[in-house]
């Protein structure tokens, strides 16, 4: 295929309909149903990874799973979601700043005073501050850690990603959470004398309510929990002991072509046997990561010609460490 074919940027300044590619399957938004159910379709696990899930829904205990980025540590969540029916995967993306409370719930206190100041006023002085409030659970909403403790028949599935980024506290911190399978929001304890159940909204502004007793959320059956590490930090051994610990190995040939199969089908075999002998036999093409290698047999799937664009490979199939 010709340069006009593939590129529908010119670099010339001249305005110019055009008709844009579609995306890749892993990089489209229409739903994020559509999109988990896609990860967890595509995902390929080995046997080791099969035991260490099945040890890990048994015993009920949290999964830690290692390995680089783009190894695909976070798609073996969404592959358990999709072949045991455990429903959406409640997500909680971790960051320096992360704290435990981020997970568990938010109350909106400011919100609910500033509500509560547009609203009728009371004269009457025998009326309680709290009576005059709007009603506090439109203002507590849970978070993918509280959501996942919720009392359900079937575990719930929490994906715990990048938790190596976290401050030194944060895996400490969780222990506690992990191992009572429990925690209290002290703004609903303090209310449960007058009101023992008070709904909340989980997950996100908007979704249904669930009912919290006595400001209390308890899990009735410990959800599976996936927590992705890329490596760049140790962690407590009192954090270790309660985990179950896999880590992604890097793939050889025989499962990169098992992938790319997965994801495009057996016709995209020749030109991907051609881009994983590349960086497999190339030593600084080591540590690149499995996706990096599905964007170029996508770019080859779509026109592109590997050899003649090389400066496009170059940067598709950069190492990461470079």
């Amino acid at each position: 295929m010709s340069d006009q074919d593939w590129r529908v940027y010119h670099g010339g300044g001249e305005p110019h309909d055009v008709k844009f590619p579609p995306s890749p399957p892993w990089r489209r938004f229409g739903g994020k149903s559509e999109n988990d159910a896609y990860r967890g379709t595509k995902f390929l696990a080995d046997q080791e990874a099969i035991d260490l899930v099945n040890a890990a829904l048994y015993l009920r205990r949290p999964l830690l799973i290692s390995g680089r980025p783009g190894s695909g540590k976070s798609s073996l969540a969404y592959s358990v979601a999709r072949e045991l029916k455990l429903g959406p995967v409640l997500r909680w993306s971790i960051t320096s700043s992360t704290k435990l409370s981020d997970g568990l719930y938010h109350y909106d206190a400011i919100g609910r005073l500033q509500d509560s100041a547009m609203g009728p006023s009371s004269s009457d002085t025998n009326v309680t501050v709290e009576k005059t409030l709007p009603d506090i659970g439109e203002y507590i909403r849970l978070g993918p850690l509280g959501a996942a403790l919720l009392p359900a028949e079937k575990p719930r599935v929490l994906l715990v990603d990048e938790i190596d980024k976290s401050d030194m506290d944060f895996p400490n911190d969780l222990l506690h959470v992990f191992e009572e399978g429990e925690f209290e929001i002290p703004e609903l304890v303090r209310m449960s004398k007058e009101r023992k159940t008070i709904p909340v909204y989980q997950e996100t502004w908007g979704e249904a309510k669930v009912v919290i007793e006595e400001g209390r959320v308890r899990c009735r059956e410990f959800p599976f929990v996936v927590m992705t590490s890329n490596e760049e930090r140790e962690f407590p051994q009192a954090f270790l002991r309660r985990c179950l610990r896999l880590e992604m190995q890097i793939p050889n040939e025989e499962k990169l072509l098992s992938i790319v199969n997965t994801h495009f089908g057996p016709q995209a075999e020749s030109a991907a046997k051609d881009l994983i002998a590349r960086f497999i036999m190339d030593p600084t093409k080591k540590d690149v990561a499995t996706d990096q290698l599905l964007n170029a047999v996508y770019l080859v799937s779509r026109g592109v010609d590997s050899r003649e664009k090389e400066a496009v490979f170059k940067a598709v199939l950069r190492s990461l460490s470079s």
